[in-house]
């Protein structure tokens, strides 16, 4: 069958369901969009939200909530950078204290030059840290992240387990990372995705990463599909993709699969059961 023709099949326990998200907001798009060069500016490093990027995530959060997909999430992962952090908390984040429950909060009030309240971690999923999915490395300040040291009494409900290093020894002040660099180390996050248990999975990460990870899916689909999947991301925009493993890199088996009865004798199709029994010489 054509690719571009119509629908395709592929097992269910071989694939994964990945909700992209683009950061809200941050003051170094406002600045860009005056003055590229502002991008230069360590006025701008590891960019925050503005008030209206704050507002693009709580109308994101009241999506998710209204259409149950906050339900079904397992696991959230967010780039080690303020603005992706305020965004993932802001989105997916816990409910508000109930008196008698202790939790540590996902965001304490005001992290970030946030003006915001704590966000709790109550009935939401984990929240995890991940290196791979940062933008472009290098010579923008905007994209310098702090050390896990300082951000982890700011997110103290974020795993930080997979960052490697406390301070941001990739980023370089002269080199800034390839587009080509970007697509390999985004290659490697999608790959890194298939060790997780988790079958649903929030990605909240940057314009850069999303674009060029993604413009290598898409080329076997109608150019309208490939457009759904290769376009740059607004700020707070969110499409929910499934990646599915055709080389047999998963190695969880199917849960929902049912091998059917174990017959006392043959339990064929009739069409097959024919065959069957003429080889053997035996007429229906």
């Amino acid at each position: 069958m054509d690719a571009t023709a119509g629908p395709i099949l592929y097992p269910l326990h071989r694939c994964k369901t990945i909700h992209l998200v683009r950061h809200a907001q941050g003051i170094h798009n406002v600045e860009g969009e005056k003055d590229f060069k502002a991008y230069l500016s360590y006025d701008l490093f590891d960019a925050h939200l503005t008030p209206l990027g704050w507002q693009q995530v709580e109308n994101l959060r009241k999506h998710v909530q209204s259409c149950g997909l906050n339900k079904r999430i397992e696991l959230v992962i967010a780039s080690p950078l303020l603005r992706t952090m305020q965004t993932a908390v802001g989105v997916f984040g816990g409910q508000s204290y109930t008196d008698g429950i202790e939790a540590p909060p996902l965001m304490v009030a005001n992290a970030g030059n946030s003006d915001r309240p704590t966000i709790s971690s109550l009935n939401c999923p984990p929240f995890m840290a991940v290196e791979l999915c940062r933008e472009h490395l290098g010579v923008h300040p905007c994209d310098k992240r702090r050390s896990i040291s300082e951000y982890r009494p700011l997110f103290p409900a974020i795993d930080f387990s997979q960052v490697e290093s406390n301070d941001d020894v990739l980023w370089k002040p002269d080199i800034r990372e390839a587009n080509e660099e970007l697509a390999a180390r985004g290659m490697e996050f999608l790959k890194w995705l298939w060790t997780r248990k988790e079958k649903e999975i929030a990605v909240v990460t940057h314009s850069g990463f999303l674009y060029h990870t993604l413009s290598a899916f898409g080329n076997d689909c109608h150019p309208s599909v490939k457009s759904e999947i290769c376009t740059h991301f607004a700020n707070c925009e969110l499409r929910s993709m499934v990646i599915a493993d055709r080389g047999m890199m998963g190695s969880d088996p199917a849960i929902t699969n049912y091998p059917g009865k174990i017959p006392s004798g043959l339990d064929l199709p009739s069409d097959v059961a024919k065959e069957k029994t003429t080889e053997k010489g035996v007429s229906k």
